[in-house]
């Protein structure tokens, strides 16, 4: 298939595209590659994964916040579920070395809209500016705050 018709092929039956790709790559014939939306895929990818890692911390963060500081007692399993469903999404994610460091990275930045949403919820102004939980505490599945 000539590069063109690949490359018309993206736009038309997205899924044959990636079945054509992934056969010429398996086949080495790079000849006929799509190279620039191979390589908008493979950034699209990273920055898909990036942006889950940093959505499940966010919700994480919160949950952990609420937690901690609105100990409504209706509340307190449901936010310890949601606690331990982000950190087994996290968990996945952080298999990846790249993805670590790219949540020590976010951690701080991400922790600033968690406090938000969770003054937001709950109208609490108790919150702590920066985060009060390391990174070991936050990904600990036995991890859970002590109540305020």
């Amino acid at each position: 298939m000539s590069k063109i018709l690949t490359q018309i092929l993206y736009e038309q039956d997205y899924h044959l595209w990636l079945e054509t790709t992934l056969k010429q790559l398996q086949k080495r014939d790079l000849e006929y590659l799509d190279w620039d939306h191979l390589i908008e895929e493979i950034e699209r990818l990273g920055n898909e994964q990036k942006y889950k890692l940093e959505s499940y911390l966010l919700q994480l963060l919160k949950h952990l916040l609420l937690y901690q500081h609105w100990s409504l007692p209706e509340c307190k399993n449901h936010w310890e579920v949601e606690i331990d469903n982000f950190r087994v999404e996290l968990r996945k994610l952080t298999k990846s070395q790249n993805l670590y460091s790219y949540l020590l990275t976010v951690l701080e930045e991400v922790y600033i809209d968690a406090l938000r949403q969770a003054k937001k919820k709950s109208g609490l102004n108790c919150f702590p500016q920066t985060c009060p939980y390391s990174i070991e505490q936050i990904l600990d599945v036995d991890y859970l705050p002590p109540f305020v």
